[in-house]
């Protein structure tokens, strides 16, 4: 058996394509664990080695052979992170298919209309729940000519033929001799969220993944004695890429949560240690972190506040921004660290090398405190036209207001109104059969417009706010709501804040509550929390008024918001107000609170909750 320590990475020209990627990965460390799955049957963890998924991966690759599938033809994944995924996907990508991930919570009208664009030919689900959900729509998808599920039994199928995989999967194979060969090649088509508009299938070749996961393993490199904990759906090109490949070029493993629900279950029994994740999974860490101490003697709050406040002066020592701190927090460090950050870094399993958080801002207090407690965060920065990772902090250079300097080989400038204008490698080959929209994601010049408002200082990326959604008032002040709408859910009231006032004179906020905290303060206000008209009397909105003017007095007097509207019901994925990657769905949102969001600007008394009108 080859020790991990002589692996090496094995980088983006050796591989060509993905699926070479992962057979020189099987050739070089055949017994060395690949992924980590639990199985419910045996209620236990099971490893599978390199070897054993090249063996795996031949067989579902003889099934691919055997359906009337061409070329270019794309074959769809409805299923959650596993190693059927893997499986699927990687003997997709040798026959030359074009894989289409989708998200498995994504609404079935989203997914109807996906499969269409896509023009997918086979279907993979994980459950017949989930085509069960698709079959009112199969008319909108006429392409598709099989289904594969791997659940073995379920209810009616409807029009297409349903086969169970473990019937469809040949018993053993050779492997074939791959198809895929062109590393400029098409590999994948990732649908975008479509917070602006309907999803964007982004057309990612072979070498623009490769290279990007190539160029982070430089800048961040993982280890063949890592384990990474993927849960983000491998439908996100963030975790695609971040947790799965550039884990695979390094022989590093990966272990699948069994479920978002038992994550935290999961992270210690796993123990990983390299976490790739979204800013919601660390502001909940901190939130329950708040939440306990607010049922805490004082002294413990004070504890832990002296662990953030010593563990961040010495976190900006060792990057440099500091000189050495005084005698007290030399003392005081070490121990507050045992006490009290070594329970908070238990919670993720204890023994992090590395955790990354991308697709989306993380507030600044939030990743400040997670500094502190000795748990070593990453912000990187990215799109998935860019395959997606432009720019990370490492662990040398890590300034958390940032999202950290450029990789090696992605050039980018400032264009128009701030933009950030990016050239690399990894940039995508267009959008799915929309060329119009192609052209318009580039300038004159060829640069991969990104849409995002940025500031380059010493060489670091700072992100101002999305450029279509810049703000401008009838004072011709701009504000960009994402940066205030981040303050605002700092809050541990504020669930969702969405920022609104173009064209007025002042800012406003439509702000959904949560249901507890928001029946202490309405307590406290002597107001009756189950009544509608609580939320929007004028009591109510003057508290939280008090407590936004708190957050946000760094922002200039035109940023700040002059009025509120209080709402209980969560925006969600399944009421079409957040896309799958929990982005607010900010025309969606305007539409169906539009006559509300007109009484902010009017000065009139606002109509309860129950008496608002919402169009879907």
């Amino acid at each position: 058996m080859k020790p991990a320590a002589s692996l090496h990475v094995i980088p983006a020209d050796e591989a060509r394509t993905l699926h070479g990627l992962f057979a020189a990965r099987a050739r070089q460390s055949p017994d060395l664990a690949a992924f980590h799955q639990f199985h419910h049957a045996g209620k236990q963890w099971v490893t599978y080695s390199w070897g054993e998924m090249w063996q795996m991966v031949a067989r579902w690759q003889e099934g691919l052979a055997r359906e009337p599938l061409e070329p270019g033809d794309r074959v769809a994944l409805l299923l959650a992170n596993s190693v059927e995924w893997v499986c699927c996907e990687q003997a997709a990508l040798s026959l030359g298919l074009v894989v289409v991930p989708l998200y498995i919570w994504d609404s079935p009208e989203n997914l109807a209309w996906l499969l269409a664009d896509s023009g997918a030919r086979l279907l993979l689900v994980g459950t017949w729940h989930q085509w069960c959900l698709l079959l009112p729509h199969v008319h909108r998808f006429p392409d598709l000519a099989r289904v594969l599920c791997l659940e073995d039994s379920g209810g009616s199928t409807g029009p297409l033929p349903v086969v169970p995989v473990s019937a469809w999967l040949p018993d053993r194979a050779d492997f074939r001799t791959p198809r895929a060969t062109d590393p400029n090649g098409l590999a994948t088509i990732v649908y975008t969220s479509g917070t602006t508009g309907p999803p964007k299938g982004v057309m990612l070749s072979h070498h623009n993944i490769l290279w990007n996961a190539e160029a982070l393993q430089q800048a961040v490199p993982s280890r063949p004695a890592d384990v990474l904990l993927s849960f983000l759906p491998l439908s996100h090109s963030f975790e695609r890429t971040v947790g799965y490949y550039a884990p695979m070029m390094a022989g590093s493993s990966i272990a699948y949560v069994r479920s978002v629900k038992q994550l935290a279950e999961d992270l210690l029994t796993v123990r990983p240690t390299i976490l790739i994740s979204v800013p919601r999974i660390f502001e909940k860490l901190h939130a329950r972190v708040q939440a306990g101490l607010a049922t805490r003697g004082a002294l413990s709050r004070r504890l832990v506040t002296l662990a953030a406040e010593t563990g961040w002066t010495w976190f900006e020592h060792r990057q440099g921004r500091l000189p050495t701190p005084g005698l007290k927090a030399r003392i005081l460090h070490p121990l507050l660290q045992r006490l009290v950050a070594k329970k908070i870094r238990a919670r993720l399993g204890g023994r992090l090398r590395f955790t990354a958080s991308g697709g989306a801002p993380l507030q600044e207090p939030v990743a400040r405190f997670l500094l502190g407690m000795g748990i070593p965060l990453l912000q990187g920065y990215g799109l998935t036209e860019a395959a997606p990772v432009i720019s990370t902090n490492t662990l040398e250079r890590n300034d958390p207001a940032s999202v950290g300097p450029p990789l090696s080989g992605v050039r980018c400038r400032i264009g128009e109104n701030g933009e950030l204008l990016v050239k690399s490698p990894g940039v995508m080959l267009g959008y799915w059969n929309q060329p119009q929209q192609t052209g318009e994601a580039f300038d004159k010049q060829g640069w991969l417009r990104t849409g995002d408002v940025v500031e380059i200082r010493d060489g670091m990326l700072y992100i101002r706010g999305r450029l279509k959604e810049i703000l401008v008032t009838s004072t011709g002040k701009k504000v960009a709501p994402m940066d205030l709408e981040m303050a605002i859910t700092a809050d541990p009231l504020v669930r969702h804040a969405m920022v609104v006032g173009e064209g007025m004179p002042h800012l406003a906020a439509l702000l959904v509550l949560r249901r507890e905290p928001w029946q202490r303060l309405a307590t406290d206000l002597g107001l009756n929390a189950d009544d509608p008209a609580a939320l929007a009397s004028r009591a109510a909105r003057d508290a939280l008024l008090k407590r936004l003017a708190q957050r946000t007095t760094r922002f200039p007097r035109h940023a700040r918001i002059r009025e509120v509207a209080l709402l209980l019901d969560p925006w969600t994925i399944e009421n079409n107000l957040l896309t799958p990657t929990l982005k607010l769905r900010r025309q969606q949102i305007e539409q169906r609170y539009r006559d509300l969001i007109k009484e902010l600007f009017t000065g009139r008394d606002l109509p309860a909750e129950g008496n608002i009108s919402q169009r879907g």
